[in-house]
């Protein structure tokens, strides 16, 4: 399985990433959503991304998204439970066996690999229960 795309990101990309993905795991789109949103939320609207979510040799799914501004890194906050924004992270980071960052000098590419839903850990899936879902409206 390999979906690679290049659009600008915008709130209305948002929903429309998700129907390209909707054959895929929640937890797969949520992810993809998150990290479009990061972008969104960090860099500005119309920020051109390029989203790929592959298969990996251990048979995670990898979601990467591109930027062009490799300066403005992501950060795992800790939100009060009042916050309207601040749990995007967080929910990749509950839900990914791993994340990160790659860093060019013109770019950057976030990155985190899911392993598949038979797969993943009870321990895992309880952060996840636990995680705060965000608002988006």
């Amino acid at each position: 399985m390999t979906f690679e795309l290049d659009l600008l990101a915008t709130l209305k990309a948002v929903p429309e990433l998700r129907h390209h993905l909707r054959t895929l795991d929640f937890e797969v789109r949520l992810c993809v959503t998150e990290l479009l949103t990061n972008v969104i939320d960090h860099l500005g609207e119309g920020t051109p991304v390029t989203v790929r979510v592959t298969g990996t040799d251990l048979g995670h799914t990898r979601i990467e998204v591109t930027n062009p501004d490799p300066r403005a890194l992501p950060t795992l906050l800790s939100a009060a439970e009042t916050a309207e924004s601040g749990r995007g992270l967080t929910l990749v980071d509950a839900l990914a066996q791993c994340w990160g960052v790659d860093q060019g000098a013109d770019r950057k590419t976030v990155w985190c690999e899911l392993a598949e839903p038979g797969q993943r850990s009870v321990t895992q899936n309880e952060r996840v229960a636990r995680a705060p879902i965000p608002d988006r409206g």
